[in-house]
């Protein structure tokens, strides 16, 4: 179960990584003439996205929720963040190749960016709902719907 002290450490990561993305997205612009370097913070960055996946999933995977077998649950309200961190990470991936290969500077992902980073910094916050982590009335008007 995810303690509140572990939960702000766990959020400060995320944020961090969202940070770090941010910036990216925002000054490699600044280093177009050094082309290793772009290289090495796009792969950090694309890596970021990853971990950012990988951390939301972990937490999840922690929730009462999962835990009881509604997963259905989890993926219905959580689709979207899935979703569109896949279209943002091929997106990125996609980005980087055409900025590092093709020299062509215009951003695609810049548009698909607002959107990752509004449903990721939600569903991270929405995380911390204590309802998640224990048993509650509608976890259970849950459960006996999703048995019928």
């Amino acid at each position: 179960m995810l303690q509140t002290s572990n939960y702000s450490l766990v959020l400060l990561i995320q944020l961090t990584l969202l940070a770090y993305d941010l910036f990216v997205n925002s000054f490699s612009e600044l280093l177009r003439g050094a082309a290793v370097i772009q290289l090495v913070l796009f792969i950090i960055q694309d890596i970021a996205i990853l971990f950012n996946v990988i951390i939301i999933l972990l937490m999840m995977f922690n929730t009462y929720v999962f835990q009881v077998g509604l997963v259905s649950l989890l993926l219905e309200r959580f689709r979207a963040l899935l979703v569109f961190s896949t279209v943002y990470l091929t997106l990125s991936i996609c980005f980087h190749c055409l900025v590092l290969f093709c020299l062509d500077r215009w951003s695609p992902s810049s548009f698909s960016a607002v959107f990752y980073y509004y449903l990721y910094k939600r569903t991270a916050e929405y995380m911390g709902d204590p309802r998640l982590y224990e048993d509650s009335l509608w976890l259970r008007d849950a459960f006996a719907r999703a048995r019928q």
